[in-house]
Order: structure tokens, then sequence, then C-alpha cells
């Protein structure tokens, strides 16, 4: 049966109270209307319209089932109008990291709509955004690169628990810094973990985060992968963990946060099309610079770029005491 016609049938009808008038508004015969109503009669168990008078009424069933008759149709109606304007402007699915934020995906979204794109937003970890990109299933994403050689580049930091202090100065952090004190008593607590979101859980940049803890003296277990977003959030504002991730992030759920001085540890990002049938693809320059924002990334202006612990000696040495 096809509901949606047999549902236009009945509604015809019921609004006007006559299956001739009915049948003339929707551009049927009327035998055809006649059998779709008792069709959906069959199909809700009872009749719709009273037809022992000369001019049929709606039942009580009839009426009870007549607004949700005409909530599907406008609901279905609405549903063909999105399928046309997307058949009418290039549909696009653009893959982004989990956390993004949510005004600048929209000023995104927007710009795409003046562009003549409808784009469909999706969070994915870094490994399937690539993925998505070389399989088809995307047709932008954000992917991560090294800072070093990518288009656009956001600091990484630590987020802590908020400090009492706002207007505290900010200053970079060696993970130095983050060292265990010497003579630690028993009693002394133990330092807490640094958590890794799934945006940075990605071989290249693990390797760099591992070998700038080994130089600092960070044991290989402070640093471990965190589990959801919302768990590695309340552990960090709860001052039970140090969590890696961009200023915007922390900044938007009341975490403090402290940049990293080690350049090479910072995110780098770029803005990818999925190949044509060519095999080119560039991703218009409006939509990288949007969606580099929405991760707090900037463009990356070029020039010299110091390695994985080598990015300022002196800092360092001071840093170490």
């Amino acid at each position: 049966m096809d509901l949606l016609a047999h549902l236009e049938a009945y509604v015809a009808t019921a609004e006007e109270a006559g299956f001739s008038r009915a049948a003339d508004r929707l551009g049927i015969a009327q035998p055809l209307l006649s059998r779709r109503v008792k069709t959906l009669e069959e199909y809700f168990g009872g009749p719709l319209f009273d037809r022992s008078r000369r001019q049929i009424e709606t039942t009580e069933l009839g009426v009870l089932l007549l607004p949700y008759a005409r909530d599907v149709l406008d609901r279905a109606q609405r549903l063909r109008q999105v399928a046309r304007s997307a058949r009418r402007s290039r549909v696009r699915a653009v893959g982004v990291p989990t956390d993004c934020a949510p005004a600048a995906l929209a000023r995104a979204l927007r710009a795409g709509t003046e562009h003549g794109l409808t784009l469909g937003i999706r969070e994915l970890p870094p490994l399937e955004r690539a993925s998505g990109l070389a399989d088809g299933s995307l047709g932008y994403a954000l992917v991560r690169t090294a800072p070093e050689q990518a288009a656009f580049r956001a600091p990484l930091g630590l987020a802590s628990a908020p400090v009492p202090d706002a207007k505290a100065a900010r200053r970079t952090l060696h993970l130095e810094e983050l060292r265990p004190r010497r003579g630690r008593g028993a009693g002394r607590a133990a330092p807490p973990p640094l958590l890794l979101l799934t945006e940075d859980q990605v071989p290249y940049f693990e390797d760099r985060l591992a070998r700038a803890a080994a130089r600092a003296g960070l044991p290989e277990e402070r640093i471990r992968p965190a589990g959801a977003a919302a768990t590695a959030l309340a552990e960090t504002l709860a001052g039970h963990a140090l969590l890696l991730c961009a200023e915007p992030f922390a900044r938007q759920h009341g975490a403090h946060w402290t940049p990293l001085a080690d350049r090479a540890l910072h995110r780098g990002y770029d803005v990818r099309a999925a190949p044509d049938r060519d095999g080119t693809a560039a991703a218009p320059e409006w939509l990288a610079t949007l969606l580099a924002s929405a991760v707090g990334a900037v463009p990356h202006r070029g020039g010299p770029e110091p390695t994985a612990g080598h990015e300022d000696a002196p800092a360092r040495l001071a840093a170490r005491g």
C-alpha cells in the first residue's frame, strides 16, 4: 500500500466532505479514491466515514486520526522540498574534529549556503577523516599533519582546573616543569596524568610527544589516552588530570589553559577535498579558513620551525632550573 497516496485520499475526502470533490481535487478517478479510502479503513480497523447519509460525515475514528494524517503528509512534503533543494545545490559531507566550536561551524554552514553548497558536518577521529576523503564518503575534511608542513596551526596546551586568579599572567609551559620533584615523600599526592583526546591520538604526534616527554624526564605512564571527551573534561575540572587540548576547547568549558612552549607539539591542519575524477581537488579558501577557525587554528605563515625538543634552548635550560 502506498500509505501517502491513501492518506491524501482520506484527508481530501474529510476536508471536501465528499468523494467526488476529493477526487477532483487530487486529479484521480472517484472509484480509485474510494478504493484507497476503503483500503485505509481496513488498515486502521474501522470506518473513517459514515456513508449512510446523503452527505458523508467523518466518524469519531476519522476525526481522531485526521491531525496525525495531516502531520504525516506535511512532513513528507517538507522532506520532498529539502530533497529538491539539495538536488539544486551541491551537497558535501565535511569531516571535522570532535572538539570544534559550534558557533564557528554554524558560520561555515551559513557560508556554504551563500556559495551554493549544502554542508553536512560529521565529527570523526583524525584517521577516519583521512580515510573518508580517500573513499569518497567525505567531500572535505580537516586533516591532521605535522605543524611545520601544515597550512593552519593550532597551538596546544594543557587544560587544568580553574584558578582563582583569572587575570594571572599568560606564560608558556615546558614539559620539564611537569617532571616529578626529587625527594617526593610517601604522603605527597602523585602528579596528575596527562590525557590525550582522540584528536591527538595519531601516530606521528604520539611519537613526538613520547620523545619530548622522555627528554623532559616524564614517566611514560604519566601520559595516557582519554576516553570520552566529557569524562576527560570532568577529571580535568576536578583537578585530577591535565588535558592536552587547544585553547578554545578549554575556554569553552571553563578550564584554565596554558600553552606549550614546544611548537613542534602543536596541531597542524590542512583542509582537503576528495579527489575529482581527474585526481585533483582543492577546498575553497573561504571554507578552509572557517573550518580551521573552528579548531582554533590560524594560517601558518611559514618560516623556520624548530624540531621537537629543540624549540628554544635557553628557555628549556631555564625551565630545568
